[in-house]
């Protein structure tokens, strides 16, 4: 069966159309899985005690981008904070950029993924309120209350020592005394009623007399004889 004109003709512009077809939904789902700004996000975010930038970017196609931060200074005048690049991912990859930012400061964030983005974020970053602060790894133990005496028992006061002097009077002296002193055998005396010592004094005075008298009468005796003689 031969194919005429006609037929051919048809048959070419039916491919034609196909085409077309397929290059518009190549087209469309190019242009949905491409880079987009609203895929990026900035935020300010506090690292220990100093401040950084933090920039997400979820692009499911792992377009690469470029990050570049601005701070707004008074007056409208802005200075480039730092630049970083970034290959996104549908979990989300991050960018940190060390910034010890300001409370209420405002920072521009520009991305640039040709060909598909070359603008800023939509919201401009604005920091928060409270700057950032460095918690003491060790916190001070508050101070311990001073015990306060109890009112119902009174403090003892120290009892005084008395002294040496005060305790121990000095012994009076003995006021002198004309009076004789008794003999050493009258107080024995005077206490027993008798000596112990008399009975031998007594003897000795009896062996005294009789010596004694024996002398005398040999002497006696003697003066007689030499008289006659």
């Amino acid at each position: 069966m031969s194919i005429t004109r006609r037929s051919a003709r048809r048959s070419v512009r039916i491919l034609g159309v196909a085409s077309a077809s397929a290059a518009a939904v190549l087209a469309l789902s190019s242009t949905a899985f491409a880079c987009s700004i609203s895929e990026f996000k900035a935020e300010a975010k506090c690292d220990g005690g100093k401040g950084v930038i933090v920039v997400t970017d979820k692009d499911a196609s792992g377009t690469p981008a470029t990050i570049t931060v601005f701070r707004e200074n008074n007056g409208g005048v802005e200075k480039q904070i730092a630049e970083q690049p970034v290959k996104g991912s549908a979990e989300g990859t991050s960018v940190t950029f060390q910034e010890n930012w300001k409370p209420n400061a405002t920072y521009r964030v520009h991305v640039t993924a040709s060909p598909y983005v070359d603008q800023d974020i939509t919201t401009p970053l604005s920091t928060p309120s409270t700057a950032c602060t460095t918690e003491s790894s060790t916190p001070t133990p508050p101070a311990s209350p001073t015990p306060t005496p109890s009112a119902s028992t009174p403090a003892q006061s120290p009892t005084p020592t008395p002294s040496s002097s005060a305790s121990s009077p000095a012994p009076a002296s003995a006021a002198p005394s004309n009076a004789p002193s008794p003999a050493a055998g009258s107080s024995n005396l005077a206490e027993t009623g008798a000596n112990s010592n008399t009975p031998l004094i007594a003897g000795l005075a009896g062996a005294l007399v009789v010596v004694g008298g024996g002398a005398v009468w040999f002497g006696m005796r003697r003066r007689g004889t030499r008289g006659n003689g």
